[in-house]
């Protein structure tokens, strides 16, 4: 008899024991020796000739009753950690007050019409690669340095894109400093992440009086909810490199998904805390009637006149929006941050407000960086491509100077407006123009055809508003088309609200665009300090995990059998003959579908017998693909994702049954997966995290 092990994060239990025996059609699981090679179009069971164990249960999911039982672990403090592509801050709660969330001390430097409630996403390192400062200390002692000696720093800035845009994102993933010299991603990642760590303890330590230690804490890291699983799980890796915790205690952390933070959050909102666009009641005392920008500069000016309050306030009940919802409402929550836009789909489950993921999240990279690519475009077309990357190169703080003061003026972008915006050109952009190209910016301005760019005296290029307008269009076109592709599926037709939310969703013209689309379809309402909703989101989800109670698995997960040989149904090449029994290889045993809903705990437990009862050694290897119509692990997209290496060396003394029982449990439903192999004979067992780094 078997207790099996606690899983994940110590919420699920295993269930009590009493296990199926009814025999299922036979397959055999192969296994494959740590020198396997791993392509994904060899036969490993051919090649190596392992033996197979054949099922003594047929597969079942098991939802675990006691799945909302928390760690035990006690934790005087939640710091979540917002890690964002343009901007980045954290937020902290403690335990013992759940209802005030603490944002962080206010940055020192700052940018003229720019909040700094988040400092920018800027990391320094020096000369010899070691860490120097981080947002806008880093950005402002680069600027400072002179250029010459700034070509030998390491300066780095949205380098968060990169976890989502590598299709082979591995531990070894290199990032390009703005000198051009390469650098370990996880090396920035966990820099970045030892940075916040150090300066929520020292707030933390000066709050208690005291020394804080990092063991009383529980960290939280926001992560977009499109990001494919290897992201997800290079940033824990990274946390565990910045000391914030470690494999033995990896429940301590919690990656937390963008949007699901802001959807947590949105459900306390108060009247007094949103905007609502879309005209359909009358919200803070702005009805359809006033103009999107009217409604949010009020707004914006109430909050700046807070922004010394860094204590918000969260009543432990619904908000007065979540009044309004029934049992099975749906809405929407659309992120809009630096680098991606997030949507997902939650449904309403009452009466405690629990929410179910209907629809796995979309998205893709159209945050407001598409905006500085356009720029680019635009740079490139006045000055030539050729320039501007050597500027970048040669002029390295400079280029980060333009672009800053770009990222003012794009923020002063509105519908309604009608003078033009200046842009500074920085003095050695001007001087290194006229001796790279030998004549000035402002003959290259009347020779490249961009009316709608002009020369100012001052130093400055000057916009018109529909120029500036124009550099949004096709990231904003981008959004509007899908979201208009996902209001098509029939999961979310009839979605009441649409949350905007992200530091993107500040933007008057985006605002205005999803107004125009959808407002006659749902209400579109935007949280007050609305870059601030997933930070404090992620601060109520690192206090009660369990809220969301239903997601949508992302990947399909089985793991590699050889079934018996059917002629006619198996393809040849997969015929495998082993001890007079005819197989077929590389069978795709299925435990969980794309986008298949899952809740939290929820458990897939296969029995399997090992066809050679001597044998000690057993390794079952688990893949993954984006598909759901998955036959074979050689099938294009398929990857191997985990390995459970089971030794049972040194229990020949024990009583062994003739068909020797091996359990494997994988655990949905949380950010993460596990996977569990237990030996129900002497009740051995091994567990292991999905890993999409390391195979």
């Amino acid at each position: 008899m078997c207790r099996a092990p606690r899983v994940v994060l110590g919420r699920c239990r295993c269930p009590a024991p009493g296990l199926l025996h009814a025999t299922s059609k036979e397959a055999t699981l192969f296994f494959l020796s740590e020198t396997a090679p791993t392509s994904a179009y060899s036969s490993p069971a051919r090649s190596l000739g392992d033996t197979g164990i054949t099922p003594l249960s047929p597969s079942h999911i098991v939802n675990d009753t006691d799945s909302n039982v928390s760690e035990q672990q006690s934790f005087l403090v939640v710091v979540a950690v917002d890690f964002g592509t343009t901007s980045s801050g954290y937020a902290y709660s403690f335990t013992k007050e759940p209802e005030c969330i603490h944002v962080m001390r206010r940055w020192e430097g700052g940018d003229p019409g720019v909040s700094n409630q988040k400092t920018p996403t800027t990391i320094l390192l020096t000369p010899e690669r070691k860490f120097h400062s981080f947002g806008y200390a880093a950005r402002d002692f680069y600027h400072d340095l002179d250029p010459n000696e700034a070509k030998q720093w390491l300066y780095l800035e949205k380098f968060k894109m990169k976890l989502h845009t590598t299709g082979d994102l591995t531990m070894d993933t290199d990032l390009t400093a703005a000198n051009g010299k390469k650098v370990k991603a996880l090396e920035i990642f966990a820099y970045a992440l030892q940075y916040f760590k150090e300066q929520a303890l020292k707030e933390l330590s000066d709050q208690a009086g005291s020394e804080f230690e990092n063991s009383d804490v529980r960290w939280v890291i926001t992560v977009p909810a499109i990001w494919k699983q290897p992201a997800k799980q290079f940033m824990r890796q990274a946390a565990y490199q910045a000391g914030l915790a470690s494999p033995e205690n990896s429940e301590q952390l919690i990656i937390a998904l963008e949007p699901e933070a802001a959807s947590i959050y949105c459900r306390k909102l108060r009247l007094h805390q949103m905007i609502e666009l879309s005209g359909k009641a009358a919200v803070n005392g702005y009805s359809g009637s006033d103009t999107v920008g009217a409604g949010f500069t009020q707004a914006k000016e109430h909050i700046r006149r807070n922004r010394q309050s860094r204590t918000f306030l969260v009543e432990n009940v619904i908000g007065e929006i979540w009044s309004e919802l029934e049992e099975g409402d749906k809405y929407v929550v659309v992120d809009s941050g630096g680098g991606t836009v997030d949507l997902t789909v939650h449904q309403i489950r009452l009466p405690e407000g629990h929410l179910k993921e209907l629809y796995k999240a979309t998205g893709g990279p159209y945050g407001s960086l598409g905006v500085d690519y356009e720029f680019e475009k635009l740079l490139y077309k006045i000055f030539g491509e050729d320039f501007i990357e050597q500027f970048k190169i040669k002029r390295p703080a400079a280029w980060v100077d333009l672009m800053i003061a770009f990222e003012s003026r794009k923020r002063a972008a509105a519908p309604d407006r009608t003078n033009p915006l200046n842009i500074t050109l920085p003095f050695s952009f001007i001087d290194y123009y006229k001796k790279f190209r030998g004549h000035s910016v402002e003959h290259a301005l009347r020779k490249s055809n961009v009316d709608f760019v002009k020369w100012s005296s001052q130093g400055m290029l000057r916009m018109s508003p529909d120029a500036m307008n124009a550099l949004f269009k096709p990231t904003i076109d981008s959004i509007i088309e899908h979201l208009r592709d996902l209001f098509q599926k029939p999961e979310v037709s009839t979605v009441k609200f649409l949350f905007l939310v992200g530091g993107f969703a500040e933007a008057p013209l985006l605002q205005q665009a999803v107004q125009a689309a959808f407002g006659d379809q749902c209400r579109i309402i935007i949280p007050q300090d609305v870059g601030l909703t997933i930070l404090k989101g992620a601060v109520l989800f690192g206090l009660d995990p369990a809220v969301i109670k239903v997601r949508r698995s992302p990947l399909t997960y089985g793991v590699g059998v050889l079934n018996r040989y059917v002629e006619g149904k198996h393809p040849p090449e997969k015929l495998l003959v082993k001890d007079g029994t005819r197989w077929c290889t590389d069978v795709f045993d299925k435990f969980i579908s794309a986008d298949q809903s899952v809740a939290l705990g929820e458990l897939v437990k296969r029995s399997y017998t090992p066809a050679k009862p001597s044998q000690l050694v057993i390794v079952i290897n688990i893949y993954s693909s984006e598909h759901d119509n998955v036959s074979f692990i050689t099938d294009p997209g398929v990857k191997k994702c985990g390995t459970l290496r089971l030794d049972l060396t040194g229990t020949s003394g024990t009583a062994v049954p003739a068909r020797r029982e091996i359990q494997t449990l994988m655990q949905f439903g949380d950010t993460e997966i596990k996977a569990t192999a237990i030996d129900i004979a002497t009740s051995k067992s091994v567990k292991v995290g999905i890993d999409f780094l390391n195979y």
